[in-house]
């Protein structure tokens, strides 16, 4: 099973839809956003995508409560901290990576996903993927995002050459 991992998004509407049409294109069930949606409507948009779509509030998400009232059937808010089972693949995912590493350190989760520093990041914390997929705002660099085969345990990083913030 292909999951796409997203972050950082920050209310980027033809960024968040680029990515939500690649991730189609290339065969992705569900979505995990790692937070920094932004504003409530962007909840309403990631309800386009055809599969679950998974989120964890971060440091820049404005009303939470508006944001989990608009959700669509197919999008889950699971607050500051996700823990989902995909295709038998356990997985823990939040908006800093301190809190993703200690997920993936317990032993708890097969791979760990995050966002935060809107930087694509990777690292082994005791056999377990710690994942940062980067921004799709494209403040800091290219918008980009991730794939995680749960088959496979491994993952593509993909950049977009799309609007920049």
């Amino acid at each position: 099973m292909i999951v796409g991992i997203i972050s950082d998004s920050h209310d980027h509407l033809p960024n968040l839809r680029q990515a939500m049409a690649d991730l189609q294109n290339r065969g992705a069930s569900a979505i995990i956003h790692c937070g920094d949606l932004s504003a409530p409507f962007v909840t309403k948009e990631l309800g386009a995508f055809a599969g679950p779509v998974h989120t964890v509030f971060g440091n820049n998400d404005a009303d939470r409560f508006l944001a989990q009232k608009l959700a669509p059937e197919n999008v889950h808010h699971h607050g500051e901290f996700g823990f989902i089972e995909l295709d038998g693949k356990r997985l823990g995912f939040t908006h800093y990576a301190e809190y993703a590493r200690g997920f993936a350190a317990s032993g708890q989760c097969d791979a760990a996903f995050y966002g935060h520093s809107h930087e694509h990041a990777h690292e082994l914390v005791a056999d377990c993927l710690a994942l940062n997929p980067g921004e799709l705002l494209g403040m800091k660099g290219p918008p980009a995002f991730c794939t995680y085969d749960t088959q496979t345990d491994r993952f593509e990083h993909i950049i977009f050459p799309h609007q920049r913030w």
